[in-house]
């Protein structure tokens, strides 16, 4: 914990100088914090490894104190997180589609380019952390730290930091308990129009659903004299389920063909009734007809059950439970020497609803299902329907798919566990008449990740089920018959809303789903050796405080391994288990300068500087990191700062790994130039590719071979080529511009506006086959092209063994172009006396976007997606979004009453971008004249706090008071990807909610 600030007690004095933590609107809203650092607990300083009572940040800090995250009644660090205007919302705690790690993406500029910290140490390996590890009540603060800081934390500080500072040096027991859950009114809409138009129920008025409990428990005591202090604390979290189906507007997913046309539900190919499809999966699609008469009719165009919802039973807020456990440890071994150490634990299981559903046989492999057309289920209608001529005779089969969906049996699960533990030990100190600081540490943080799908039922298994013939008028199984599978029982697929538990239990008993297994480890080392020169007279002769520096010294060792069971390598046809690691190797130096200091000219002048040189064992050469930094006070009221710095963010193990270990695969990409398989007639002719002649010859295709047939590659499924790409770090130069206003004719305001510009280039990118093909036939450009490499016959198929030089297509990890993140931050903090009725405390937090922006090539146009949504441009970032809280404290803080007000700013769809964006152009036809965008959103939420007595302490809130629908966005799913709510993230999808709580001091 180099960045911690260790005053042993020899060194404090009695003056109680106010908490500095860099920032000064930061520093202004902990210094009004109740029992702030009340523990005597070491300051701990982000964005330096300077180690000075009163350290001044050139690069502005937001802070989330422990008081707002009580406010809030959060379950997980990720609900607090996400109201920062800083960062790009997620819930990967929760939505249907995650793996249940909580990540945090500041700026839009990806999860992998925002390092997270605990204490000023890596949380773990980059992109892999699940910031759950940390339990809510044990956070003291939140720090997010603007622009990169590579030079003082390493790779990935590319986008900012958040640094999780910890409570410490507890003494006493403490209990805090939350209770929270959902107050919301289903309203009719537009979507529950649809709903009512496909023969679905929407849900309709109040609701109360969403339970989520977080209990925790922390005990600490100080021993010998207070030179050691114990510390223990467990925590359990858990959430209930709320499916998408519990909200009205979520009840269905929603389309649209036009742009005046009204929405649509999208509707399964899986029904209750049961859906069969002659000849295979591209065939007529059919479902059994629900009044039971043995016919067949078109899908959805019958009565219940001839269609269906297909996401009726998943997540909109999926269970969880979650278990934390941890201690610290200090020990002052003597005056220059305090040993420090902690650990954290946590296992969270959570997991999505799956309907219960024979599977298409495309989703376990290419053979279509067999039935016996003498099978005693099938009518003489379907019998026709699928063997035609051969129908009722022995001997005789037919292809198809089945996909049928048994509604009445028990809900299969898609399950998560996650579990890790941290592990942080270190010696820190002053020596040398208390002018010299150390801090030397190591950390092991290691995680399990684990996947388990939903079990399958095996194509081999529906097959025999399928497969049945009487005997003495009892259908029966040809498998029991001939003793190859004793167990089979038959499956009427051939009958509507089929409940045979029997037959559920063949296909599923006992089976269970595929298992992913990942564990990634960080191994961390650092050493930090700061000193105030000024004890030697390295002093500038108009400040007081001399010159500081920091030197230090790290070093990492990454691993991060993938098993994968056999029942995954049988579901999937893959799963080879892979294991990478890397280790790094960085040195760094800081400087702080006092130039001037409180004199009648300038009250502050001072120059920071900072220099990392970082060696990666998987890259060829070193690479430096730096940052340039300056304060310019010229009054008490007027401070000017601004920095420079280079960042840089090396690939990740995986990614390196992947790059070097290159290898050869039968992909699914059939070659765009040859003759394309009819999908209106898979068994049919052949047709010419959609690309032109002259598209084609940029992939470096002879004009003659065109459309000819010796390109088809076999089984359409051309070579890929892994990896191979040489990759380098992306580099991310950052700038911040800001004043601090702090007027002295109006005690307790402090206000800082910061401009920040941070500019990626050479970011690293996954790039698919159809990545590469794609942008090589539109534009032509090497970029693309590259990753293309025919055969001198022109064809894109070579054995997979050896190491082909030609015909094949990449996949893998590159480095892209740029990317551009540009904005204001504005902070504000006011803290005031009301005499006998109290204070009053308003801080203010807002974000401007200017630019979020991209240039995937060198001959594409820059695109500014600031403010929009949707293709082209994902669920981007508003172009304006704040917070501003307003806190009553009653005299000797025996209550408080606090109102936040959140706002999020207009948001257009991007078919609406004007050209000058350089969004992609889209057509007309994209355009929804009913849902052409988002607009501008306000959630108010109030938090009461009381002390009943001085050892118990009650708080309600309620967030979103006024229970607002989050927006409906028709298509989010299709056109922007994961979540199928029928909206985006970054609004209050699942209404009001309200908190209790309570906090036990014993």
């Amino acid at each position: 914990m180099a960045a911690l600030m260790a005053v042993p007690a020899a060194a404090q004095t009695n003056d109680n100088p106010p908490v500095s933590i860099g920032d000064p609107v930061a520093s202004a809203k902990l210094a009004d914090e109740p029992d702030q650092d009340a523990a005597g607990g070491p300051i701990v300083v982000t964005g330096t490894r300077i180690v000075r009572l009163n350290n001044r940040s050139a690069a502005p800090i937001v802070t989330t104190t422990a008081a707002e995250i009580a406010a809030q009644g959060a379950t997980t660090i990720e609900e607090v997180t996400n109201r920062l205007p800083q960062v790009q919302v997620n819930s990967e705690q929760n939505f249907s589609d995650s793996e249940g790690r909580q990540r945090i993406k500041l700026r839009s500029l990806g999860y992998e380019r925002t390092l997270m910290l605990i204490d000023g140490m890596r949380i773990g390996l980059p992109n892999s952390v699940d910031v759950g590890i940390i339990p809510n009540a044990l956070v003291d603060r939140i720090d997010v730290l603007t622009g990169g800081a590579s030079s003082v934390y390493g790779s990935d500080a590319v986008a900012g930091v958040v640094n999780f500072v910890m409570k410490k040096n507890f003494t006493g027991i403490r209990i805090d308990g939350n209770y929270s859950f959902f107050n919301h009114n289903n309203r009719a809409s537009a979507v529950t129009e649809a709903a009512q138009r496909a023969g679905f129920n929407a849900p309709l008025g109040m609701k109360n659903d969403g339970g989520r409990a977080d209990v925790s428990i922390a005990a600490g005591t100080n021993l010998f004299d207070g030179k050691v202090n114990i510390s223990a604390f467990a925590d359990y979290r858990q959430s209930s389920l709320v499916r998408l189906r519990d909200r009205s507007n979520a009840v269905c997913e929603v389309i649209t063909s036009s742009r005046t046309s009204p929405l649509a539900c999208s509707r399964a190919s899986y029904t209750p009734a049961g859906t069969i499809i002659p000849g295979g999966a591209s065939g007529t699609q059919y479902v059994n007809n629900p009044n039971g008469n043995g016919t067949f009719i078109p899908i959805n165009s019958g009565g219940p059950g001839s269609s269906a919802n297909p996401y009726d039973d998943w997540a909109f807020q999926r269970p969880f439970h979650r278990v934390n456990a941890g201690g610290f440890l200090t020990a002052q071994l003597d005056d220059h020497v305090e040993l420090y150490s902690n650990v954290l634990w946590y296992r969270d299981k959570s997991y999505n609803t799956q309907l219960n559903r024979v599977l298409s046989y495309s989703a376990l492999g290419t053979t279509p299902y067999q039935v016996n057309c003498d099978n005693p289920f099938l009518s003489a209608s379907q019998g026709q329907t699928l063997c035609g001529a051969n129908a009722g005779v022995a001997g005789q089969f037919a292809s198809l798919d089945v996909r049928y969906r048994f509604d009445s049996q028990p809900l299969v699960r898609q399950e998560y566990i996650n579990a890790g533990y941290r592990i942080t030990a270190g010696l820190r100190g002053r020596v040398l008449d208390n002018v010299w600081s150390y801090d030397v540490a190591g950390m092991l943080s290691r995680a399990q990740l684990d996947t388990i799908d939903e079990p399958f039922a095996s194509a081999t298994k529906v097959n025999r089920s399928l497969n049945v013939v009487n005997v003495n008028g009892r259908p029966t199984c040809r498998s029991v018959i001939d003793g190859s599978d004793p167990a089979c029982v038959p499956f009427n697929a051939f009958a509507p809303f089929n409940n045979d538990s029997a037959l559920n239990n063949y296909l599923y008993g006992g089976a269970t789903g595929g298992i992913a297994k990942r564990i990634p480890r960080l191994l961390q080392f650092v050493g930090t050796v700061s000193g105030d020169l000024g004890k030697y007279g390295v002093t500038s002769p108009f400040a007081e405080q001399g010159i500081a520096i920091a030197v230090g010294a790290e070093y990492r060792d990454e691993m991060d391994r993938t098993d994968y069971n056999e029942i995954f390598r049988q579901n999937n046809s893959s799963g080879d288990n892979v294991r990478a690691t890397q280790n790094i190797l960085e040195g760094n130096v800081e400087i702080q300068a006092p130039l001037v200091e409180h004199q009648s000219w300038t009250n502050l002048l001072q120059l920071n500087g900072g220099y990392r040189l970082s060696k990666y064992n998987r890259l060829d050469d070193k690479f430096g990191t730096w940052k340039i930094e300056g304060i310019w006070s010229p009054i008490e009221d007027i401070t000017f700062r601004a920095s420079i710095n280079k960042s840089q963010a090396a690939p990740g193990v995986g990614a390196a790994a992947n790059a070097s270990n290159i290898s050869y695969n039968r992909g699914f990409y059939a070659d765009p130039c040859a003759p394309q398989v009819n999908a209106a007639n898979p068994n049919g002719p052949r047709v010419a590719p959609s690309w032109s002649p002259q598209q084609c010859a940029r992939t470096g295709l002879a004009t003659n071979l065109y459309n000819s047939a010796t390109l088809i590659c076999p089984d359409d499924r051309c070579t890929v080529r892994e990896g191979g790409f040489a990759l380098r770090p992306e580099t991310a130069y950052g700038k911040t511009f800001g004043v601090v206003l702090r007027p002295r004719f109006v005690p307790g305001l402090t206000v800082s506006v910061d401009r920040w510009l941070i500019d990626l280039q050479d970011q690293l990118e996954f790039f698919n086959p159809l990545d590469w093909i794609n942008g090589c036939l539109a534009t032509g450009n090497d970029y693309y092209c590259r990753g293309i490499k025919r055969n001198a016959d022109g064809t894109l198929s070579s054995p997979t063994s050896g190491s082909p030089a030609t015909g094949w297509v990449s996949r893998g990890s590159t480095n892209g172009y740029k990317s551009k993140s540009h904005g204001w931050d504005f902070q504000g903090q006011y803290n005031t006396g009301l005499g006998n009725v109290g204070s009053l405390d308003m801080s203010f937090n807002g974000t401007l976007m200017t630019l979020v922006g991209s240039q995937g090539a060198p001959d594409i146009t820059p695109r500014d997606c600031t403010g929009y949504f949707d293709s082209g441009c994902g669920e981007s970032m508003p172009t304006w979004a704040h917070q501003f809280r307003t806190t009553w404290t009653a005299p000797s803080r025996v209550a408080s009453l606090s109102l936040n007000w959140r706002h999020r700013s207009a948001m257009p769809r991007t078919v609406y971008a004007p050209a000058s964006t350089g969004i992609p152009a889209l057509p007309e036809a994209d355009k929804r004249d009913a849902y052409p965008g988002i607009k501008a959103y306000d959630w108010f939420d109030l938090a009461l706090t009381f002390d009943v007595n001085k050892r118990m302490t009650f708080r309600l809130a309620a967030n979103n008071i006024f229970d607002r629908d989050p927006p409906i966005v028709p298509d989010s799913r299709s056109r922007i990807g994961l979540l199928r709510g029928n909206t985006i993230m970054g609004y209050d999808l699942l209404g009001r909610q309200l908190v209790a709580g309570v906090s036990l001091r014993l």
